[in-house]
């Protein structure tokens, strides 16, 4: 994928929350987080580190407590509709056909419905969903689901999408065809991607960067670049710079001090495993 300057830049992301009766809870601390135009970058770490916190706050719908989100170098820290946001669930609307489902973004910002379906299905077509326009949500399965919630979140039209666990409630064989299906948009559409996983697996094999984060309050623990060729056949995942680089992660997800340092740049730990 061409890389052409900084689409996103995170600048000292800080989020403390007032609890009833426990005090102030550091979620996310001091992120400095630096992406490129054009890449596809996976966030993981433990459960309750602040990755979902991290993309609200991205996403414009939670203000930081301190420091800045940057996107093309401005700063939109609070500011929503910037980004494209897609989480765990599908969140179709059963009373709309897929179509229509695909195309709320679209007229969120304005477009005419009539335009926007003429604009949305030459995808629906290309991308597997040609024949189901007419469909209503509850008669597809559930990757037929998350591709129509994808595919209305990557044609929101906005260059930056944000993915928390998008497969994560899929089984193994159907995540695995969604897993190529995105690779086959992303590349198409030439998106900037910011994806959150629990698999280790699937971060590896999607992603051009892993970062990974310390358990709360989150930081970042290592920044770890993914060389591998693309297009990636599955059987990549056999390929030892593959296995070495899913190690590592497991290692630093397993170690929770492992890799720290003061601070929480970027910086703190970059391995890069493979070549092009």
């Amino acid at each position: 994928m061409p890389v052409s300057g900084s689409k996103v830049e995170l600048l000292g992301i800080t989020q403390t929350f007032q609890t009833s009766g426990h005090g102030s809870v550091t979620a996310v601390d001091g992120i400095n987080l630096k992406i490129s135009s054009g890449r596809f970058v996976s966030l993981i770490g433990t459960s309750g580190c602040g990755k979902s916190t991290l993309f609200n706050i991205i996403a414009g719908l939670l203000t930081p407590t301190g420091g800045k989100v940057l996107i093309d170098g401005e700063d939109m820290t609070g500011r929503i509709g910037l980004v494209g946001y897609m989480l765990q669930k599908d969140l179709l609307l059963p009373w709309r056909t897929i179509l229509d489902n695909v195309i709320l973004g679209l007229e969120l910002r304005g477009v005419k419905r009539s335009e926007a379906r003429g604009q949305a299905m030459p995808y629906l077509y290309r991308y597997g969903l040609g024949g189901f326009e007419r469909h209503y949500p509850d008669s597809l399965s559930g990757g037929m689901k998350q591709r129509a919630a994808l595919l209305r979140t990557l044609l929101y039209d906005t260059d930056v999408v944000l993915l928390d666990e998008p497969f994560g409630a899929l089984d193994a064989q159907t995540r695995a065809q969604m897993q190529e299906w995105l690779l086959q948009i992303w590349s198409d559409l030439n998106k900037t991607v910011l994806f959150v996983t629990h698999d280790v697996d699937e971060a590896v094999y999607l992603s051009d960067e892993v970062y990974v984060l310390s358990p709360r309050p989150g930081r970042i623990k290592a920044h770890l670049p993914v060389e591998l060729e693309r297009p990636r056949p599955r059987d990549i995942v056999t390929n030892p710079d593959f296995v070495r680089l899913k190690e590592q992660c497991l290692q630093l997800l397993h170690h929770p001090s492992e890799g720290m340092s003061h601070g929480s740049s970027s910086e703190n730990m970059s391995i890069s495993v493979g070549g092009k």
